[in-house]
């Protein structure tokens, strides 16, 4: 377990050894260089990032408890858990969120969207976006599910349906009844609320697949910048599904974890006794720029995006495919995209949500894009400690993985206790591992087989 004063260390005694990189990484980025002066493609980099989560309140907090092997995973606290056979989650604590409690009309946001407007907060400041003046060059786009209606709503839904006289506009006036769920419940309002909010003129898009819609968009967000659509895109994704609806369809699809000694060893990903995932909630947001934008106005670069792969599974609506075929693909158009070899890839963050087929499925995709190198690559899986904020899930676990470059530290998977021999790779087990890395990838699997990946790495000033 990392203290503070030893990532303080790390970070200061490391420093020159991370300026200085490998060899093998820079014959890449140089590989990369040429290929984007080849097509003419314009490089995307990021220039801000910013989070919540169940472990912290902004991307620092986050970082620094994941990498003390912290867990964010305890009993649910914000509405009546009995009758659910798993009732453990990964909450934000209130008092971390930091947005307006109305938007247009007086309709008080999702707690998604709010999860959502604090973490940009952060990313907007970072990359101090207020420079940029031309806001119809500045694109949205985020993945998100909307808010599941509360269970008194929907029976005052179901009462109002059943009277004799179903009249709509009387629905407005029935006691209890919230009007403002009918635009909570639209996965683009999010969007549309960060777009007002920071003033953004451009593409604003809403991504729904699952638990990649992080992931994709932000790869379609590097997707407009590349192809001269917008000069800058805010990209993310926000998930707020710890309620009784959200969680009940995942109940009765048994693929939450039921079983488990304290919460916080409940997710428990490639481990032998791991049982299903834990629910959790959360916003992750970046600042995507072209490069030569981002130079002009002297922007700090944290690192680049090197590449995007999304594929799907085409196999079943509750199940990734056994063989991890469909997985492999997404990780191969990403590094194909990239112009990067397998063998330049020096960590990997894993999707991994701690449920048995899915891990093993993850775990064959691994070996068969990175071949007898797999069993070597670190694979951190930061939903041990985070739990699984489904749409969010692929930006926060992207902005972890550059963190961990930043600062030389790879990422643990906590509650390793029995190793699966069917997932025989290095998963840095339980403790955060000091390593200098500059090229990783992220991976983000969706629900129902929506696959996508992401290159990420540092680049030389």
């Amino acid at each position: 377990m990392l203290s503070e004063s030893r990532l303080h260390q790390w970070r200061r005694t490391h420093k020159t050894v991370a300026d200085t990189g490998r060899l093998g990484i820079r014959l890449a980025q140089r590989q990369y260089l040429l290929t984007c002066e080849a097509a003419s493609r314009r490089r995307v980099v990021v220039t801000g990032y910013g989070m919540i989560t169940a472990l912290g309140e902004n991307a620092e907090t986050t970082f620094n408890r994941a990498a003390q092997s912290k867990s964010g995973v305890a009993e649910i606290q914000s509405f009546d858990t009995r009758g659910l056979t798993c009732r453990i989650g990964g909450e934000v604590d209130d008092s971390w969120i930091n947005a307006p409690l109305a938007h247009g009309g007086n309709v008080s946001p999702s707690r998604g969207s709010m999860l959502m407007q604090t973490a940009a907060r952060e990313a907007e400041s970072m990359a101090r976006l207020d420079q940029v003046r031309n806001r119809d060059r500045v694109g949205t786009i985020l993945g998100s599910h909307g808010q599941n209606p509360a269970v008194e709503q929907l029976a005052l839904l179901h009462h109002h349906g059943d009277s004799e006289t179903r009249e709509s506009d009387g629905l407005s006036h029935v006691p209890g009844y919230d009007l403002g769920q009918f635009f909570r419940r639209r996965p683009d309002v999010a969007t549309g609320d960060l777009a007002r909010q920071l003033g953004n003129r451009g593409p604003c898009l809403s991504i729904v697949s699952a638990c990649s819609a992080g992931a994709q968009a932000i790869g379609e967000g590097v997707r407009l910048i590349r192809e001269g659509h917008s000069d800058v895109v805010v990209a993310g994704g926000c998930d707020s599904t710890i309620n009784f609806v959200g969680m009940v369809g995942f109940t009765l699809l048994r693929v939450l974890a039921e079983r488990w000694s304290t919460p916080e060893a409940a997710s428990r990903p490639f481990d032998r006794k791991r049982c299903g995932f834990v629910m959790s909630e959360g916003a992750g947001v970046v600042v995507l720029e072209e490069y030569e934008h981002a130079m002009a106005r002297r922007a700090d670069v944290r690192g680049e995006i090197f590449g995007y792969g999304a594929s799907a599974d085409a196999h079943r609506i509750t199940d990734a495919r056994p063989d991890g075929q469909g997985a492999a693909l997404a990780m191969r158009t990403c590094l194909e995209d990239a112009a990067v070899e397998a063998a330049a890839i020096e960590a990997i963050s894993a999707h991994a949500t701690s449920t048995v087929q899915g891990d093993i499925a993850e775990c064959r995709a691994i070996e068969q894009v990175f071949g007898s190198r797999a069993p070597s690559i670190p694979i951190s899986a930061p939903k041990s400690m985070l739990g699984h904020t489904i749409a969010a899930a692929g930006a926060i676990e992207l902005i972890l993985a550059l963190m961990g470059m930043e600062r030389s530290i790879l990422l643990p998977t906590i509650n390793q206790q029995s190793r699966d021999k069917r997932c025989a790779l290095d998963t840095v087990p339980n403790e955060a591992r000091h390593q200098v890395h500059r090229l990783a990838i992220s991976n983000s699997f969706g629900f129902g087989g929506q696959n996508a990946c992401l290159c990420i790495g540092l680049i030389d000033a």
